[in-house]
């Protein structure tokens, strides 16, 4: 599925697990991370900063209620952006963290969370962070209006063409079309980002964990 990369600390070449990983093992990521991330308290602030900004938008995806179906589009595009970033900021940089979250999980569970994800990025890859096609959400059959967008339902839709892209970068795409379909398509907007959103919380919170047991160690 997945095409071979090199490593961003050692130069080895790897297959990666997942979309974003940049490094051959831990010791690799974690040697980087002493070289380039110079002040953790900064890091950990901005990590912070980008998590009150996801659930910022999402919390107004339960309450704004748009007279433009533009605007819930709009919304929806800026949640999508939010998500995707924070998650893949987690697995370059806290990877550990980040994958002992999902093991603590059922199969099931974890199965959900990851292809939840993965969906939301192939969202992220089909629109811009300004807006969303209406391709890909609708308000709730018989609605009144557009009521508000967390009620909106993700729609199904055909795979794209994808013969013009690389191997290994149509491999990855393939992917998230077909975790979209199992885990979006047909499922409520406010739903998929509650699952989202709940996972990276629960990463945050072990991150700043961590911190703070290596702040006590030394």
């Amino acid at each position: 599925m997945t095409g071979s990369r090199s490593c961003a600390q050692c130069g080895t070449v790897f297959t990666p697990r997942r979309e974003h990983a940049r490094f051959c093992s831990a010791e690799c990521r974690i040697r980087w991370n002493r070289d380039h991330l110079t002040d953790s308290v900064a890091e950990e602030r901005a990590l912070e900063w980008s998590l009150a900004g996801m659930r910022d938008i999402t919390e107004r995806l339960a309450a704004c209620r748009p007279e433009d179906a533009a605007v819930a589009f709009s919304a929806v595009a800026e949640a999508v952006w939010w998500v995707t970033i924070i998650d893949a900021r987690l697995i370059r940089q806290y990877m550990d963290s980040y994958e002992a979250v999902l093991a603590a999980q059922d199969p099931a569970q974890r199965a959900m969370v990851e292809g939840t994800l993965a969906g939301l990025r192939y969202v992220r890859n089909q629109t811009t962070s300004e807006t969303i096609s209406g391709e890909f959400i609708s308000p709730p059959t018989g609605a009144k209006g557009y009521g508000v967008p967390a009620n909106w339902h993700w729609n199904r839709i055909a795979e794209p063409p994808l013969d013009h892209l690389p191997d290994d970068v149509r491999s990855w795409e393939r992917t998230r079309y077909q975790e979209y379909e199992a885990w979006l398509a047909g499922h409520v907007v406010g739903d998929v980002f509650q699952r989202a959103t709940g996972f990276l919380d629960r990463t945050a919170t072990r991150v700043a964990s961590v911190a703070r047991a290596l702040v006590f160690l030394h």
